[in-house]
């Protein structure tokens, strides 16, 4: 009985009231501007409402040198006060475990630097480009894989030049997909973003454009009906958005993302596996259900990549493999992303599975089900003529 009533409690919309934010008005907290110039960036500020733990307080203090602390009103409103583990807490919030230095760890683990024909082009896979266009975020994700280049702060400073980039693109014809990231496309004015959009459309082998944006989870006030229009003459075009936690999707969330799907938008969830935050089967499962009732497809889960300061938030491979095999045949296929791994280094995307082959040889192959159950599967033999009646 407690194990479903925490289910519903967890795939509830529920309207994200400003409890930390009083005096806002309903006009204000609605407005992208407003949201922006009350970010959650100081100690002071922090401490105002949450009962941080010490390892909390140390991590802020230090903050500023590798990734800046800057929390949007809507998402620190989410956040549970007395609650150092609380889910949406541990994302957003430093901790002193980010100042350890770990060897295996890298700045770059997803080796973007070395595949930059120009600066902010990533040319990675053969068909398709990462182009980073910004190096701000509404919030700033204490386990971000661009920390090195993310929010402002850090020595490495993200080179941008687009008309370099137009011209890369302009002269490889094999690049047929195109994906904005950064920090957060979304955070480009509507002019600005339809400028780079139009831009992208106009060369001829370029056949879709993809955004990469956790705006629709931190910021669904910049999701306007205006945005929306403007996407929307760019289609084919896709959004991969970013929740990893069942409350990140309020209300508030879900009209968001519904706008976008009524204008055309398919939206796919890329999220990222991270301790104490959405590390076990009953999370992943309402979290994925949540994500299908705001028409956004599961798309990847991600382990956590090997950025510097991220241990404490990593879990095992196995771990991942486990919740995996707790939603295959426990669930809509719908609902199950790829579990991946982005090989460090600059490998790029490996889908990791559980192992539901048993044996395989040249005649059969023994698979097992989500049951455990045992089934033979026999592969094609060659036909001789001879044996054809006619």
């Amino acid at each position: 009985m407690g194990a479903e009533s925490s289910y519903q409690d967890l795939i509830t919309f529920r309207s994200n009231t400003p409890q930390y934010f009083p005096e806002a008005t309903a006009e204000e907290w609605s407005q992208t501007k407003w949201q922006l110039k009350n970010r959650v960036q100081t100690l002071e500020q922090i401490e105002k409402h949450l009962i941080l733990a010490d390892e909390e307080r140390a991590g802020i203090l230090l903050t500023g040198t590798k990734l800046a602390t800057a929390i949007n009103p809507h998402y620190f409103n989410l956040i549970e006060a007395d609650n150092p583990g609380c889910p949406l807490r541990r994302q957003v919030i430093p901790r002193i475990e980010e100042t350890l230095e770990d060897p295996l760890e890298m700045a770059d683990p997803c080796g973007e630097d070395s595949h930059m024909p120009v600066p902010g082009l990533v040319h990675r896979y053969p068909d398709r480009v990462l182009f980073l266009v910004t190096d701000r975020c509404a919030s700033y994700c204490r386990y971000c894989t661009r920390s090195r280049v993310v929010s402002g702060v850090s020595e490495q400073k993200l080179e941008m030049q687009w008309e370099k980039a137009f011209e890369y693109l302009e002269n490889t014809p094999q690049v047929r997909d195109v994906l904005l990231s950064g920090g957060d496309p979304l955070l480009l004015s509507d002019s600005r973003l339809e400028k780079l959009l139009t831009r992208l459309s106009s060369i001829p082998h370029i056949q879709f454009l993809r955004i990469g944006s956790r705006i629709p989870n931190f910021l669904p006030q910049r999701i306007t009906p205006e945005l929306c229009q403007m996407l929307s003459k760019f289609h084919p075009l896709y959004l991969s958005v970013h929740f990893n936690h069942p409350r990140e999707l309020t209300l508030e969330n879900k009209e968001a993302l519904e706008r976008l799907a009524n204008h055309g938008i398919p939206m796919g969830n890329q999220s990222v596996l991270l301790k104490g935050v959405n590390d076990s089967i009953e999370i992943q499962r309402a979290l994925l259900h949540k994500l299908l009732m705001c028409r956004v497809r599961p798309y990847y889960l991600y382990q956590c990549d090997l950025i510097q300061g991220s241990s404490h938030l990593r879990t095992s491979i196995a771990e991942g493999l486990e919740i995996m095999e707790g939603l295959r045949g426990h669930t809509t296929g719908y609902a199950i992303p790829q579990y991946v791994i982005d090989a460090p280094g600059g490998g790029g995307k490996v889908p990791i599975n559980p192992d539901y082959i048993v044996e395989r040889t040249s005649e059969k192959v023994t698979i097992r089900n989500y049951e455990g159950k045992i089934f033979t599967y026999p592969e094609p033999q060659p036909t001789k003529a001879s044996s054809i009646s006619l």
